[in-house]
C-alpha cells in the first residue's frame, strides 16, 4: 500500500480508501471481517458520511474502532450538510450539528478530515470557512474539504482563508474515473471531474495539487469486468440505479471496450485497468474504493503497480484512436 499526506492529518493516508457507504450495524460481523480484512492489508483510511445508512456507516466504524482499540492508527473521513427532502443545508447551524452527530455516532472526539457532502453555490463561502475553522480549533476536526464542490468555488473559500488567516480546504472529492459521467446519477448537485468537458478542473488540481478523494472510481461496478458491450442485457440488473443513469452510455462502452484490449494484453484485470487509469494520472489521488472484501482490495492494491504510458491513457480516454 503506498501512503499520502493531508495538511492537518498527522497519520499517513492510504492512497487507496475504502468506502463503506454499504456497511450498516445489522451485518456488524461480516462488516468487521471487511474491515480487518483491508486495515491488515495496509489500507487505514475509510469514508463514510452521516446520511450513510440514516448514521449507520458511521456507527459501523465507530464500534469496530473501540472494538479493535485502533483509532490512533486509523483515518476517518465523513461527511455532513447534505441537502435533505425539504432544504439545502450547508449552513454553519448544520454542519454543526452533523459534526456532533457524527463525533457520536463514530464514538471519537476529532475527525481526521471532514467534508462538506454537498454545496450551496448561494450561500457566501465566508461563514462556512468560519465554522469549519471553529470545529478545527476546537480540535473536533483535523482537516476540512468539499464533496461535490467545485474547483472554482473551493478557490474562492481558499482565497478567503488566505485574506483572513484561516485554514483553507485541504481536501476534495469529487466524482473522477476513466468512465464520464454523462448524466448526474443522484440528481442536482454532483460535481464530476471526468470527461473532456472537464479538462479545465483536472488541470486545476494538477496545477494545485489539493489532495483529491474521488468517489465512484469504477463507476459503480461499470469497470468490475462482469459488465461488457456483448453481456448488457443480461448483466445490468447488476448496477444500481446510480450507474445505469450517470456511466451507462455509447462513449464509455467505448471505453470499457478499450480496457477489455489493454487488460488481456498486459494479463490483468478490467477493473484493475480502470484504477491504473487514476493512478497514474499527474494528480494528488486517493480513490474511494467500495470493496466488498479483502481479496477485491487487494487487486486494487496491484493495480497501483500497473504503469500506463501517456499513449495508453489517452487512448482508453477516447482522446486518440489509435496508439
Amino acid at each position: 500500500m503506498r501512503y499520502g499526506k493531508v495538511n492537518g492529518v498527522d497519520k499517513p493516508v492510504s492512497r487507496l480508501v475504502l468506502g463503506t457507504d454499504y456497511m450498516n450495524t445489522k451485518e456488524l460481523e461480516k462488516n468487521f471481517a471487511i474491515l480487518d480484512g483491508v486495515f491488515e492489508l495496509g489500507c487505514n483510511t475509510f469514508d463514510t458520511a452521516h446520511i450513510y445508512a440514516g448514521g449507520d456507516g458511521e456507527r459501523t466504524l465507530g464500534l469496530w474502532m473501540k472494538k479493535r482499540g485502533n483509532r490512533d492508527k486509523v483515518v476517518i473521513i465523513t461527511k455532513g450538510a447534505h441537502h435533505n427532502q425539504d432544504r439545502k443545508r450547508v449552513t454553519p447551524y448544520d454542519i454543526t450539528s452533523d459534526v456532533h452527530d457524527s463525533l457520536a455516532r463514530l464514538k471519537t472526539d476529532y475527525i481526521d478530515i471532514y467534508l462538506l457532502h454537498r454545496d450551496d453555490p448561494e450561500v457566501p463561502v465566508g461563514p462556512i470557512v468560519e465554522v469549519l475553522n471553529e470545529h478545527l480549533r476546537a480540535g473536533k476536526i483535523k482537516a476540512f474539504g468539499g464533496s461535490n464542490w467545485h474547483h472554482t468555488r473551493i478557490q474562492e473559500a481558499n482565497d478567503y482563508a488566505e485574506k483572513h488567516g484561516l485554514v483553507p480546504f485541504a481536501a476534495s472529492s469529487p466524482h473522477y474515473s476513466l468512465a464520464e459521467q454523462v448524466l448526474d446519477p443522484w440528481g442536482q448537485g454532483c460535481v464530476a471531474i471526468s470527461g473532456p468537458k472537464e479538462k479545465e478542473a483536472r488541470e486545476w488540481y494538477k496545477k494545485t495539487q489539493l489532495p483529491l478523494f474521488p468517489y465512484s472510481s469504477l463507476a459503480r461496478g461499470f469497470f468490475s469486468g462482469r459488465i461488457s458491450r456483448s453481456n448488457f442485457e443480461t448483466t445490468k440488473s447488476l448496477l444500481d440505479r446510480a450507474c445505469l443513469t450517470g456511466y451507462c452510455h455509447e462513449q464509455n462502452f467505448k471505453r470499457l471496450d478499450r480496457v477489455e484490449i489493454l487488460a488481456k494484453e498486459k494479463g490483468v484485470k478490467v477493473p484493475q485497468i480502470a484504477m491504473a487509469f487514476i493512478m497514474n494520472q499527474p494528480l494528488n489521488v486517493f480513490p474511494l474504493i467500495g470493496a466488498r472484501s479483502p481479496e477485491e482490495m487487494m487487486d486494487n492494491i496491484r493495480a497501483c503497480e500497473i504503469t500506463l504510458t501517456k499513449e495508453e491513457l489517452d487512448w482508453l480516454d477516447l482522446v486518440i484512436d489509435e496508439r
